[in-house]
């Protein structure tokens, strides 16, 4: 818990006019807002509402999209393939536990959710008897088609064992390496589109969008990534099932979730958030919280393995 809030000091002296209050809160300055920007919202995916057939799973290419229960998140195929995980030493804004860069080949298709978990989905699981019925706040943002947050490991957890139990099916979080590649989406780049932040491409504390370092964004108010993923950087903070290792010294070259060897109260987190700087936005970036804390920038999205 102690690293954990030190990682969040640390954050505060990176992202200018923010800082962190007691409990562990995140509250911003009011900052000069750049002009809202026309957001064009996601569109629609033709999608079934119940759960997919041997047949149907085995029919799925990259960029199927399916959703297994009316309430439940709605899935997009990601492909097999190889990427490069970390980022060089070049690359401004890098720590140092990006490196080394190694190769990670993801040898099979697999399923993940095209928005982070909403509050939508999740009031559905607590309605449904499940995630312990607790009912996060949303700080007065509202809820809907926003970004759940102030959820923890933990509850993220009770949400894909729901979902699971729910459709019959394997879902699951992310591992650090999956999260990375389906970010990467076939680019190298600091960013999922380029080297620079740019203006309105995400919701962070520098990013241009009518959001930032203020509240969370409506999911898929900005454009989707190579795979058809909403959000990757970002808006909040996203859960990992990896436990946290200082280095990728010895990590796994299949895509695994790296469990062996680590601290697992300490929890890979990806993504970076409406609050944080541009450097925590990069594709390579991830720090840890403890498995119990629950933060108004931290969220997360679920993964499902698919039959071969």
């Amino acid at each position: 818990m102690a690293q954990g809030l030190a990682i969040a000091a640390t954050c505060s002296c990176i992202v200018a006019g923010c800082l962190f209050v007691a409990d562990g809160q995140a509250q911003a300055q009011t900052a000069t807002q750049t002009p809202p920007a026309q957001v064009t919202p996601a569109p629609a995916a033709s999608t079934q509402a119940a759960p997919l057939s041997p047949m149907q799973e085995k029919a799925l290419k990259p960029k199927d999209t399916f959703k297994e229960c009316a309430n439940c998140p709605e899935m997009m195929v990601v492909p097999a393939g190889s990427f490069t995980m970390g980022s060089p030493t070049s690359e401004p804004g890098r720590s140092a536990d990006e490196g080394p860069q190694h190769t990670v080949t993801i040898a099979r298709p697999f399923a993940v959710g095209r928005f982070a978990v909403t509050f939508d989905e999740w009031d559905a699981c607590a309605a449904d008897g499940g995630c312990n019925g607790y009912k996060p706040s949303d700080e007065g943002w509202g809820r809907g088609r926003r970004p759940v947050i102030n959820v923890s490991w933990d509850d993220a957890k009770a949400y894909a064992a729901w979902l699971s139990k729910k459709t019959g099916k394997s879902y699951r979080l992310l591992s650090a390496a999956e999260y990375e590649y389906a970010t990467r989406a076939g680019t190298q780049t600091a960013y999922p589109w380029g080297n620079a932040i740019g203006t309105n491409n995400a919701n962070c504390h520098a990013c241009g969008s009518q959001w930032d370092a203020r509240q969370t964004a409506p999911v898929g108010s900005f454009a989707a990534n190579g795979f058809g993923l909403y959000d990757m950087v970002g808006n909040v903070e996203e859960w990992m099932e990896d436990c946290y290792h200082d280095s990728y010294s010895g990590a796994p070259s299949d895509g695994s979730a790296w469990i062996e060897g680590a601290d697992c109260s300490r929890r890979i987190v990806r993504a970076g958030s409406w609050f944080f700087a541009p450097a925590f936005l990069r594709s390579a970036k991830r720090y840890w919280f403890t498995t119990d804390y629950r933060l108004n920038y931290l969220g997360f999205r679920v993964a499902r393995t698919l039959a071969p």
